[in-house]
């Protein structure tokens, strides 16, 4: 890993590690145009079977919840430290998504860590709009610390991420609760008033999302809110009192300045954030751990980043 001096302080860029890795993501994108060229099926249980095509981790144990208002999985290694957890926040655009198809994605971070993740279901779009989908988050982390669960991180993807995001602050500005010590979020949406160039930059490829995707996304989501209300833009709210941060996104997606400016944002009010910028890469690559040796790579090292928050 090399930083540049034209990035922020917060920033690290990740370059391609070698020509075969260049090679493994390019059959990579093929196979998700030849997916999402024949899938047929209602489009919410295709995006399921596309995600769910991320392996469960050996040693792993998954478990259905529904209990109290929460819905989801329990992920659980073989074992585990009392007191400490992992609330997980599923991508899908906020309109498609579940916490069963993220059982195997999930299964990765938990089998790196050691740390068992609830990953939950929350009221999609456009059946439900905001502030659904934040008040079941909140609910899912206070059903956690109401279970003994002292010591609590918050990850997500995509949608999730903007979620986990929108979750951390909302626990930063009150004092119930005890608050996350540390978030991980891959490829986070954390604009939906779409203000980043890498948005509709000509430059800028994404083989999984497009501009127009998100914004009817976005239009399903808000109901009667304005995109910029904080909680559907984490980046147009309040950002100090977060937990530490790491946020990994690669250079091939739309989504790439909505990393960048929360990084920059929540820096500038004293928010420890490690912002990785992976050369070459997808939305939420993390998630092809089979194929690519980068998605494994910086699973690992957000591992460490959690295991050493939990310590």
């Amino acid at each position: 890993m090399t930083n540049t001096d034209a990035m922020t302080s917060t920033e690290t860029f990740v370059p391609w590690i070698s020509p075969a890795e260049r090679e493994r993501e390019a059959a990579l994108l093929a196979h998700f145009a030849r997916f999402w060229g024949t899938a047929t099926g209602a489009p919410r249980d295709i995006y399921d079977r596309f995600i769910a095509a991320s392996p469960l981790a050996d040693g792993v144990t998954t478990e259905e919840v529904a209990e109290a208002g929460v819905h989801g999985w329990w992920v659980r290694p073989a074992a585990a430290t009392a007191g400490q957890a992992i609330l997980f926040i599923h991508g899908g655009g906020y309109v498609q998504g579940t916490a069963r198809a993220y059982r195997g994605f999930v299964s990765q971070v938990v089998s790196r860590t050691g740390i068992p993740a609830l990953a939950i279901d929350y009221p999609l779009a456009p059946e439900a709009t905001l502030p659904a989908a934040p008040d079941a988050a909140l609910a899912a982390y206070a059903h956690l610390v109401a279970r003994g669960f002292s010591r609590i991180a918050i990850v997500g993807d995509s949608a999730g991420g903007g979620l986990s995001l929108v979750t951390m602050a909302r626990l930063a500005a009150q004092s119930t609760l005890p608050g996350p010590v540390a978030g991980v979020v891959f490829s986070p949406w954390a604009d939906l008033a779409f203000t980043g160039r890498s948005m509709t930059d000509p430059a800028v490829t994404d083989a999984l999302i497009g501009h127009d995707y998100l914004r009817a996304c976005a239009d399903k989501y808000v109901g009667t809110l304005p995109p910029t209300d904080p909680l559907a833009s984490p980046l147009h709210g309040r950002l100090d009192g977060l937990p530490p941060l790491l946020i990994q996104v690669g250079t091939d997606e739309r989504l790439l300045d909505d990393s960048r400016q929360l990084a920059a944002k929540a820096a500038a009010v004293g928010v420890p954030v490690e912002l990785q910028v992976w050369e070459g890469l997808h939305h939420v690559f993390q998630l092809d751990v089979t194929h690519l040796e980068s998605s494994r790579r910086a699973l690992d090292h957000a591992a460490r980043f959690l295991t050493r928050a939990f310590a």
